[in-house]
Formats: structure tokens, C-alpha cells, sequence
């Protein structure tokens, strides 16, 4: 029976490993989601109001099109991550690709993703330092941690 399988993709190298484990490990039956949760910045974009500051004013529409990069090179890392899942043998209909502004938090919007009948979420460890992940911890830290009733694995 195929299952549904959630990994969660930035376009960090880490997260493409996670893609990969999946492509070489997992039998290609299984259903895969990519989602790639996003800061929501586009209200800034948009914004035309006197209270903003005459410095991000002037820098608003590098700012914006920083933006709109970010999302483009995020498309690529979705399409280089289904492409190896597809080459490995997965049926492209059985590859989606998900990107969502963020809505709660990147690790409780990936969490409620999971909560869609998903048996399993795969994600790459982020290589920050223990100084910072103690004081602010990581997202697989925290999709580990707050995980009910669905399996997580963390690829390194």
C-alpha cells in the first residue's frame, strides 16, 4: 500500500539530501509531497504608506525583487529535487510539489501539512551552531519535537 510521504525543502543542500534518501530508499509506489514553506514578504512589497522609514523606502524595491529570486531559485530546488525522484524510478504523478507562504511558523505550517493523512515527514538537519540552535532551536528540531502521531526522519 503506498504511503504519503511529506518532505520538507528549502534550497539548502541538506534538504536535497533528504530528497535523495528518499529517491534511493523508499519504494516509488509511495506518494511524494516537496513543500517549501516561505516567509511572507510580499505585504511589505506593497506597501506605499507614510510610517515606513525613509530607508526601507529606498531600498524597497531591491528588497522586492531579492524577493522574487528567492522564490525563483526555490522553484529550481523543487525541480531539481523532482527530478531525482523521478529519475530514481518515482512517477512524476506521484510527485508534488508544494509552495506556501507562511502562515503560523515555517516548523507548525509544515506540521499542519503533515496532519493531511501523511505517515511520514522527511527533512534535512540544518547545519547551524549549537550556541544558535539552543537559543533558537531548528526546524527539524522543532518539527521532531512537536510531531503526533507521524513518524519524522532527519536526514544528515
Amino acid at each position: 500500500m503506498a504511503k504519503k510521504i511529506l518532505i520538507a525543502l528549502d534550497d539548502s543542500e541538506n534538504a536535497f539530501r533528504a530528497a535523495e534518501f528518499v529517491a534511493q530508499n523508499f519504494s516509488k509506489d509511495n506518494l511524494v509531497t516537496l513543500l517549501s514553506v516561505m516567509l511572507d514578504t510580499a505585504a511589505l512589497c506593497k506597501m506605499d504608506s507614510p510610517e515606513l522609514i525613509p530607508l526601507f523606502k529606498s531600498q524597497q524595491t531591491s528588497f522586492c525583487a531579492l524577493e522574487d529570486k528567492k522564490r525563483e531559485l526555490m522553484r529550481e530546488a523543487m525541480k531539481k529535487a523532482k527530478n531525482a525522484l523521478v529519475a530514481a524510478g518515482f512517477p512524476p504523478e506521484h510527485v508534488t510539489t508544494k509552495i506556501e507562504d507562511k502562515k503560523h511558523g515555517v516548523a507548525r505550517d509544515i506540521l499542519a501539512e503533515a496532519e493531511k493523512d501523511y505517515q511520514l515527514i522527511v527533512m534535512g538537519r540544518r547545519g547551524i551552531s549549537g550556541v544558535k540552535e539552543l537559543f533558537l532551536g531548528s526546524v527539524s528540531q522543532k518539527v521532531f519535537n512537536g510531531a503526533k502521531d507521524i513518524s519524522v526522519l532527519i536526514v544528515n
